[in-house]
């Protein structure tokens, strides 16, 4: 077990896209949990779930009749933030609309761990076996939820780095905006023998009579003076 979660703490997170990282977990995971046949992550966005990774078409299979029902282990996993384990399709009796439609697969035993993140859980780790009680071993269930564990940071890791890239994206367009509002009012003050408070008094004004923002009316003054030159 402890060589298990060594492999999932090795897992690369800076500079790759999360699909990426997501994708090579759930191929770990679906070598170190014991019974795992197939894996895939379910990742929870407003009450509904969709498949960010997995290994194994068994697992995708499986997680879409969950999402065509709107229920079953992996969306509840994700939504309550509860471990919830099926040790066989053919005699469960939860989940009927779901477990009436796998019961056609080759799932007979799954198991399905919430992702933690913030005090809740956004979506799970779900495991999938063709044989019965495959994930009744606490290894299995160890070993899911350090792997639950590292899609969560993996998936926190790329919201801050979303959050960091939006900030300096945003910061960059308020430096231009403020660049070219400068240029404009020295173009007004020029032209109309004017001060700075003045100059922004103009743009100001003409921004509310055009219903334009005060950035745009500033880059057609500035690229006037372009054209003109």
């Amino acid at each position: 077990m402890e060589d298990a979660l060594r492999e999932l703490s090795l897992v690369s997170l800076g500079g790759r896209e999360l699909a990426d990282v997501l994708t090579e977990i759930a191929a770990i995971a679906a070598r170190v949990i014991p019974g795992a046949e197939a894996v895939s992550t379910t990742l929870v966005r407003d009450e509904a779930g969709f498949t960010a990774a997995h290994c194994g078409a068994m697992a995708l299979e499986a997680d879409e009749l969950q999402y065509a029902e709107g229920s079953g282990p992996c969306l509840d996993a994700g939504r309550g933030g509860v471990v919830l384990r099926i040790d066989d399709t053919h005699v469960e009796e939860r989940w009927p609309a779901y477990i009436a439609r796998v019961r056609t697969t080759a799932v007979r035993s799954s198991l399905s761990v919430p992702l933690p993140y913030q005090g809740t859980s956004i979506g799970a780790l779900n495991a999938y076996s063709t044989e019965v009680a495959a994930f009744a071993s606490p290894d299995s269930l160890a070993a899911g939820l350090g792997a639950a564990e590292m899609i969560a940071v993996a998936v926190a890791n790329a919201d801050a780095h979303a959050r960091l890239a939006d900030d300096a994206r945003n910061m960059r367009i308020a430096m231009e905006s403020r660049a070219v509002i400068e240029q404009a009012k020295g173009v007004l003050m020029a032209q109309q023998q004017i001060d700075a408070e003045q100059a922004f008094e103009v743009l100001r004004q003409a921004s509310q009579r055009y219903n334009r923002k005060l950035r745009d009316i500033a880059a057609g003054i500035v690229d006037g003076v372009v054209r003109r030159a």
